[in-house]
């Protein structure tokens, strides 16, 4: 695949998920709906998170490392904003049952950080 190809289907990919995202907003009442209505939440919200951050991530590193080969790049902002946006789901998912503390969110960011670090470790 080249860059181009998955620029464009990133790029489209990302704007359904965040149309699919709007659309659960506005069409689902938290009041009376049950655990489908909040996954859809979620899983909407984290896809459209993903697809965002990578492109992102992958636009700066494209900037400021010109001497990487682009399909490092591609694999290292994809795999950094799945770490970032399931901090942001989760935090949120905590903040919604009433458990989110200081506490959490530090072993939360440490265990996130373990991971990126054996992905890392394991990469190479």
């Amino acid at each position: 695949m080249t860059l181009k190809k998955y620029l464009i289907i990133m790029i489209v990919m990302t704007l359904l998920c965040w149309f699919g995202f709007i659309y659960v907003i506005f069409s689902i009442n938290p009041d009376i709906t049950n655990w489908i209505g909040f996954s859809l939440f979620y899983v909407s919200l984290f896809l459209a998170l993903v697809g965002t951050s990578a492109l992102i991530g992958f636009v700066v590193r494209f900037i400021s490392l010109k001497q990487e080969l682009v399909f490092y790049l591609v694999k290292e902002a994809f795999r950094q904003s799945f770490l970032f946006s399931s901090l942001i789901v989760i935090s949120l998912l905590l903040l919604s049952r009433g458990l989110f503390t200081w506490m959490n969110l530090f072993f939360l960011i440490a265990s996130l950080s373990i991971l990126e670090y054996f992905l890392l470790s394991y990469d190479k």
